[in-house]
């Protein structure tokens, strides 16, 4: 860089101090900004460190258009917020570990970056000193031969305190957030470089711990398998000094360090010891340098504003996001869950923000007979999100993007899902400007009784009097048609629903139902939900699914007008690039969707998301979007990155040659 890289600094406590001292001496950096919530300790602080600008507030110091990149080093309960907000001020983002509370927050926070062009990385320092890309040589080297067992502990004894930061529920206290996340983090580097990579999953985690008396973890202990049959014990505390090292234990040796977590704050050595197999003294091995803990900390983000986030082994996004995984896995085994994140208490979005419909929003919309809104015409499907916290993320983004619609299920997650979606639904006011579509009767129970009965559970769970969207989610062929249009005519009389469709019938049948409908002048079906996309469906995902992808469906569609609400609209990932002929690993994308034609339209998919320069799987949803029928495709995304690729398809109009030839067999 030409130039110093400005910093301002959100929060004014000890690690902020430790960090203003790091840039001072960093090669690369210069503070010139501290925001704190009150001018007094702002001007303190500013004085201390020789800070020319101080406010009074974060918002004050995100508005300074000398302030090039933000440390956020809030309580934890407080990074999420600020580091979108920064990152939506156009700053590039430091934030103190851990990132966010959860893994929902740090998806939060890297979609934000990723939509505003900012660097972000979580501020593991001990990451970018070289004492660890020694360790990723050595391991890489096989010094040791296999690991086998990794030992990590960083635990101390702070003194009991239920007010203060450390052990207050509100502020996120207790150990595996405050220190376990640097054994987590450490356990995933190790694993990821001894078999060949840079951080690595776990397969499994098990842990216990104790729950002091304001419902943190005052110490806690885990252990977890990696691929390569490695196994990590990790241990943390706030309440109990324990030895913090870290320990590899290998097939030919083993690596003992030392000072793993805060190696020379103002420069000078460390040692990695390394005992091998057979000899008799041990390999010491100095790392020297000059340059302060944190001050490599800035300087690493100076050096890598353009790419947008920092090259292992410093704090890559996916890293970020599994560790933060981990964590999540770690917190629900000894079942620490802060108050903050129950669901009756996920009032407020993550950027904290009130809920509402962004400026810039591109949603589409159509009308479905009995809807009193505008449905949007993608539909986010509500089964994979399980937990509130992962839920109100993705939610609140589709919202705020102008989704209305929410697709959700009796079966769906036993119960579950409809919990979930209706809690965040009356947390967040906002029932008379969404759509809910849920479905029920789902085979074994596929009854004109057993759909009343689901009905009115699924209500309950819901916390709604009434559904948008109804829908059949099977077929009772031994049920005569007009006993189900009986039933649904009459919950739609009572206010139960506004409409209704099916799901996973054949065309005989609906037709069927509307004219047993039309004949006693009952209404008819207002949508239908079957499988629709671009890839031919080979086998059904489920037993007694449907698709409508074939011609003569199309045809009845196009003729009739009857909008198609698909499931598995982009064809449960086979246009993700992860879809290739050579890889069988994933048994249920091969079993319903590999075959030559679907690989013809994958590529023929790939040339045209190079035209149009966006990701193949848009031109997949764009593909559905585009028919000569009303179409609202329900996506599924998991993340908000898929929720970002989805809503792309939108600015895509495939004339209707593309879409034919998109969809040609040979």
């Amino acid at each position: 860089m030409a130039e110093k890289l400005a910093w301002g600094i959100i929060g004014t406590g000890r690690i902020a101090g430790i960090f203003a001292d790091g840039v001072a001496h960093s090669k690369t950096g210069s503070l010139v900004a501290v925001g704190s919530r009150n001018q007094e300790t702002a001007d303190k602080f500013g004085d201390q460190y020789k800070i020319p600008c101080r406010y009074g507030s974060y918002e004050a110091l995100l508005a300074d258009k000398d302030v090039q990149a933000v440390y956020i080093s809030t309580p934890h309960p407080m990074h999420a917020e600020w580091a979108i907000k920064a990152a939506e001020a156009r700053k590039h983002v430091l934030c103190e570990k851990p990132i966010g509370l959860n893994h929902p927050e740090a998806m939060a926070i890297f979609e934000a970056a990723e939509r505003n062009g900012v660097f972000a990385m979580e501020a593991f320092m001990y990451r970018c000193h070289p004492q660890i890309a020694k360790l990723v040589e050595l391991l890489r080297d096989r010094a040791i031969g296999d690991v086998r067992v990794i030992q990590a502990t960083f635990s101390f004894h702070a003194g009991y305190n239920p007010e203060g930061r450390l052990y207050k529920n509100a502020l996120g206290g207790g150990g595996i957030l405050d220190v376990g996340c640097y054994t987590a983090s450490m356990a995933r580097l190790i694993a990821g470089a001894a078999t060949g990579g840079t951080f690595a999953e776990p397969i499994e985690l098990k842990g216990t711990g104790h729950l002091c008396a304001t419902g943190v973890d005052e110490y806690a202990v885990a252990v977890a398998k990696f691929p390569g049959e490695i196994v990590a014990q990790l241990s943390t505390g706030v309440g109990v000094a324990q030895d913090n090292a870290v320990r590899i234990f290998g097939t030919e040796g083993h690596i003992y360090m030392p000072t793993p977590w805060i190696p020379a704050r103002e420069g000078g050595q460390v040692k990695i010891l390394v005992q091998r197999k057979g000899a008799k003294d041990v390999d010491e091995i100095v790392v020297d340098s000059s340059e302060w803990l944190y001050g490599l900390e800035a300087d690493t983000v100076a050096a890598n504003i353009e790419k947008g986030q920092a090259p292992f082994p410093a704090m890559c996004w996916d890293d970020t996001l599994g560790n933060m995984r981990m964590l999540d896995m770690w917190r629900e085994s000894i079942g620490l869950v802060y108050d903050a994140e129950k669901p009756e208490n996920l009032t407020r979005t993550v950027h904290g923000r009130p809920l509402a419909v962004g400026e810039n929003a591109k949603m589409e919309y159509g009308r479905i007979a009995g809807v009193d809104l505008p449905v949007s015409r993608l539909v986010m499907g509500c089964d994979n999100q399980r937990t509130l916290t992962h839920g109100a993320v993705m939610w609140d983004d589709y919202f705020e993007q102008g989704g209305n619609c929410f697709d959700c299920a009796y079966v769906y997650g036993g119960g579950r899902s409809e919990a979930v979606l209706g809690q965040w639904v009356k947390n967040r006011g906002i029932r008379d400007k969404v759509v809910i579509l849920d479905k029920g009767a789902h085979t074994p129970h596929c009854f004109p009784d057993r759909l009343t009965a689901q009905l009115h559970e699924s209500l309950g769970r819901l916390q709604m009097d009434y559904l948008d969207i109804y829908m059949m989610h099977r077929d009772n062929p031994d049920v005569p048609v007009g006993e189900f249009v009986e039933v649904l005519n009459e919950h739609k009389r009572a206010g139960r629903m506004k409409a209704f469709g099916v799901s996973n019938w054949t065309l005989e049948r609906i037709q069927a139902f509307n004219d047993y409908a039309e004949k006693k002048g009952l209404t008819p079906l207002a949508a239908v939900s079957n499988n629709f996309s671009l890839a031919r469906m080979v086998d059904a995902p489920w037993k007694g699914c449907l698709s409508s992808s074939d011609p003569e469906s199309r045809a009845w569609f196009e003729k009739t007008q009857t909008p198609l609400m698909p499931w598995s609209s982009q064809a449960r990932g086979f246009f993700t690039g992860r879809a290739k002929p050579e890889d069988t690993s994933d048994e249920e994308l091969v079993r319903c969707w590999y075959a030559e034609d679907n690989f013809r339209r994958q590529e023929r998919a790939r040339k045209l998301a190079e035209k149009y320069g966006v990701p193949m799987v848009t031109i997949a949803a764009a593909y559905v979007l585009c028919q000569p029928f009303p179409t609202f495709p329900l996506i599924g995304p998991r993340q908000l990155s898929e929720t970002r690729t989805s809503l792309q398809a939108l600015d895509i109009e495939l004339t209707p040659d593309e879409v034919r030839w998109l969809n040609l067999e040979d």
